[in-house]
C-alpha cells in the first residue's frame, strides 16, 4: 500500500483530516483538500500535500485532479468525506439552502468520482471511499433535506458499485454514527437559525438539546478513521461499514422495526 495516492475531501477538520493524518504515517501519499487550506496547516506541516478545492465549482475539482495526476501519474483511492447538515423543519428551509445542500453532499461528490474514473480505469484498479451516515438508512424530524442527500448516496453507491465491478474499482460506504466533529455544531446552528422562532420552535429546541447529548457521547474521528483505512487496506472491503457511537444499534433497531415504531423511537429521544 505504501505511495499509493490517495485524494481526500473535507479534510479541514474531524473525519478528513484524521483519514489524512492516518493515511499520511501508514505511508501513503496523501493530497488533503478543502475549501480553507489554511484550516490544515497541522497536515502540511506533518508532510501532507495540500490543494484548495470547493466540490461545488467545476474549475476547483477540476484543477485540483489535474493537480494531482500531473503530480502524481495516478490517483488510486478517493475519499468523499466533504458535507455538512443543513437543518431545519422542511417548511422553513429555503430551497436555495436545500439545493446547495445536494451540491456539496451529492453532485460534488458524483462530479469527483466523474473526473477520477478515467485514470483508475486506465490503471485497471482503484478505490471509491463514499462517506455517508447512519442518517443514510434512517430519517429524523428537521433532516429532511440532510438525510434526503445521505439516502441519494447509499443509492448513487449502490450502482456506481456494480458498473464499476468490470473494472476492478470497488466502492465501499463508511456510515458514522455520532462522532466528535464540527457537524453537529453546524447543524445545531442551523436548526436553531431556521426553525428556532417559527411553529417548529419547540420540537426544534428539544432536537438541540438531543444533538448537544449525543456530541457529548460521540466518538472521536480516528475511530471513522481507522475503518476508512481497513476498506482502504483490505483486498476485498466489504460495502457498508457501520462504526462510532450507536451506529451498529440504531441500524439494527431500523431493520427490526416497523416505521411507525422506529419514528416513535426517534420522538421518544427528543425530550
Amino acid at each position: 500500500m505504501k505511495n499509493q495516492v490517495v485524494l481526500i475531501t473535507g479534510a479541514s477538520s474531524g473525519i478528513g483530516m484524521a483519514t489524512a493524518r492516518l493515511l499520511h504515517d501508514r505511508g501513503y501519499r496523501v493530497y488533503a483538500t478543502a475549501r480553507q487550506v489554511e484550516k490544515m496547516e497541522s497536515l502540511g506541516q506533518a508532510g501532507v500535500r495540500l490543494l484548495a478545492m470547493d466540490v461545488t465549482r467545476e474549475e476547483s475539482v477540476v484543477s485540483a485532479v489535474q493537480t494531482i495526476l500531473e503530480e502524481a501519474g495516478r490517483i488510486d483511492v478517493l475519499v468523499n468525506n466533504a458535507g455538512y447538515g443543513s437543518y431545519g423543519a422542511l417548511e422553513d428551509v429555503p430551497m436555495s439552502e436545500a439545493r446547495y445542500q445536494f451540491e456539496v453532499n451529492v453532485f460534488g461528490l458524483a462530479r469527483l468520482i466523474q473526473l477520477v474514473l478515467p485514470a483508475m480505469r486506465r490503471q485497471q484498479s482503484g478505490r471509491i471511499i463514499n462517506v455517508s451516515s447512519i442518517g443514510g438508512r434512517i430519517g429524523e424530524p428537521h433532516g429532511a433535506w440532510y438525510h434526503a442527500t445521505k439516502f441519494a448516496l447509499e443509492g448513487l453507491s449502490d450502482s456506481l458499485r456494480m458498473e464499476l465491478r468490470q473494472f476492478n474499482i470497488p466502492v465501499v460506504v463508511i456510515q458514522p454514527g455520532a462522532i466528535r466533529t464540527e457537524w453537529n455544531g453546524i447543524a445545531r446552528q442551523n436548526l436553531l437559525n431556521v426553525s428556532g422562532q417559527t411553529a417548529y420552535r419547540d420540537l426544534a429546541q428539544k432536537h438541540i438539546r438531543m444533538l448537544e447529548n449525543a456530541d457529548q457521547r460521540g466518538s472521536e474521528p480516528a475511530v471513522i478513521a481507522n475503518v476508512i483505512q481497513k476498506a482502504i487496506h483490505s483486498p476485498r472491503p466489504r460495502t457498508r461499514y457501520a462504526a462510532g457511537a450507536g451506529a451498529k444499534v440504531i441500524l439494527f433497531l431500523r431493520s427490526i422495526l416497523s416505521d411507525r415504531a422506529f419514528d416513535q423511537l426517534v420522538l421518544s429521544q427528543l425530550k
